[in-house]
């Protein structure tokens, strides 16, 4: 996972901010970060022409409709194709790399899969370079609903938000692997295939043998908190478990307040409003005390054996406001963590200014866990999603700083 520039709190990564003497800072906004790719070409042009470089808005058009005859998940055809059409002057080409590092950099790696029937069309990058020449004070719907706190939202804007949910599990649902599979509509020339199946035409290339990189969806166990303190939150929350199960598929669902309760079977229902319903019926202790613990001991013992191993991302929800045993709850983490391939932790209040882990339930678990990141809002659910999209190296050295 990229952490640069991230704190750890305990030992865990944070998506977040920095906290830097005493105050919070955000990250830079000159990054890749909107809900879709015309968006990010603008922005992308901004910078550029920001940095002394002669890329134009009218330019826009010209990058999308290039952009829909590549494979977007391929990095460095990407691009070369942003550079084709926006360095002018190739003596700006290190400064053009800084500026495509910079901005692309971890979106990019998300190895995002964008369809042909989802790419972005030449009309709507022609009414964007209208938008793009409006300045950056105004920001879209979909901007603002992303930033939007969950505690916010009116009734109204649920459907919003389901919708929202199911494209950010999309994002995970595509990830592609490092290996590779033999493909008639790949963009990877496979080049010993090649030879061999052009051998009887004496060696003439007339066929070309194609590879695609294969579509490795994680395996993920969540464990949402619904008791009282999570109320707010929870009803999202659980929105976005169950795109996550229905988009995903590998996905093992699990709730808790009191007792941990498994919510797997629930969420085959495609209809989440009635999935909720059924849980909150079978659930006897929703909105009920907290006891973090007690409920990962019933997870360790009943189900990590055959649903958690060193291929298996645990997700937590829960704002750590535990009522029961801390002793427990620090020995269950460990035995979790250890099992796991990387342990996260979502808590809602780290969206708050001004938030810190010294409740003693979040402050005994952050020692064991990973990655330690707000849940607050549908940005933050996005970021967990790049996160989980984008390829992780060996596990983060507990207790590490980082920055």
């Amino acid at each position: 996972m990229n952490t640069e520039g991230g704190p750890r709190y305990g030992g865990a990564v944070s998506l977040q901010s920095v906290e830097e003497e005493g105050r919070r800072v955000w990250p830079d906004t000159s990054r890749a970060r909107r809900a879709d790719l015309a968006h990010n070409v603008i922005d992308f042009v901004r910078l550029l022409r920001a940095n002394g470089l002669g890329a134009s808005p009218a330019e826009v058009h010209d990058v999308v409709r290039a952009l829909r005859f590549i494979d977007i998940g391929d990095r460095y055809e990407f691009y070369l194709t942003l550079r084709s059409v926006l360095l002018w002057n190739p003596d700006q080409q290190p400064l053009f790399d800084e500026l495509f590092e910079r901005f692309w950099g971890g979106w990019a790696d998300e190895e995002t899969i964008i369809r042909e029937d989802q790419a972005p069309s030449v009309q709507s990058a022609q009414s964007e370079r209208v938008e793009s020449q409006s300045g950056d004070a105004s920001y879209s719907a979909m901007e603002a609903l992303m930033e939007k706190d969950f505690s916010d939202f009116k009734p109204e804007e649920l459907a919003s938000v389901a919708r929202a949910c199911v494209a950010i599990a999309k994002r995970v649902a595509t990830r592609k692997s490092r290996r590779y599979r033999i493909t008639s509509r790949g963009t990877r020339v496979d080049p010993r295939r090649t030879i061999r199946r052009n051998v009887k035409y004496g060696g003439t290339v007339l066929e070309l043998s194609k590879l695609e990189r294969k579509i490795r969806k994680p395996r993920i166990v969540v464990i949402c908190d619904v008791s009282r303190s999570m109320e707010q939150y929870s009803v999202f929350l659980l929105q976005f478990m169950h795109s996550m199960q229905n988009v995903i598929g590998r996905i093992e669902s699990f709730v808790f307040s009191t007792q941990l309760h498994r919510v797997t079977g629930y969420f085959k229902h495609s209809d989440i409003q009635t999935a909720l319903e059924d849980i909150a019926k079978e659930v006897p202790d929703w909105s009920g005390g907290t006891r973090i613990g007690e409920s990962l001991k019933t997870f360790n013992d009943q189900f990590a054996r055959r649903m958690v191993d060193q291929r298996t991302v645990v997700i937590i929800l829960s704002d750590g406001l535990d009522t029961g045993q801390t002793d427990l709850l620090d020995e269950e983490m460990h035995r979790l963590h250890l099992r796991a391939a990387r342990l996260i932790w979502l808590n809602p209040l780290l969206g708050k200014d001004h938030y810190q882990p010294v409740a003693r339930g979040m402050a005994a678990a952050l020692p064991h866990v990973d990655v330690f990141a707000a849940a607050h809002n549908l940005a933050s659910l996005q970021a967990l999603a790049n996160s989980l999209a984008t390829p992780h190296g060996p596990r983060p050295t507990p207790h590490a700083l980082v920055g």
